[in-house]
């Protein structure tokens, strides 16, 4: 198989479209049902599995680490402890 983008460019494509709706999304995205978050935890795994080209049984937690990527309650809990850290901390944007 011919690969159009190089992994790096993959994943850039990746960044921009999933985890950065991810990021937009985080405030909302706190209070959802766990059938919710194992939803958006299969699409993430499908970034990841598109980005390393792993296939579908494939173990996903070595690409995500690979790739930096937390699962997707964790990205949640850390951006909003981040986000309180800021405010908290005079650092938040006004």
């Amino acid at each position: 198989m011919v690969r159009a983008l190089s992994m790096d460019a993959t994943a850039t494509v990746i960044q921009a479209f999933v985890s950065s709706r991810l990021d937009y999304c985080k405030s909302i995205l706190n209070g959802i049902t766990e059938n919710l978050f194992q939803r958006l935890q299969s699409m993430q795994n499908a970034a990841a599995r598109l980005i390393s080209q792993t296939g579908r049984r494939g173990h996903i937690t070595p690409v995500s680490r690979k790739l930096h990527w937390l699962p997707v309650r964790r990205h949640v809990d850390f951006k909003l402890a981040f986000l309180v850290y800021k405010a908290l901390h005079g650092l938040a944007p006004p």
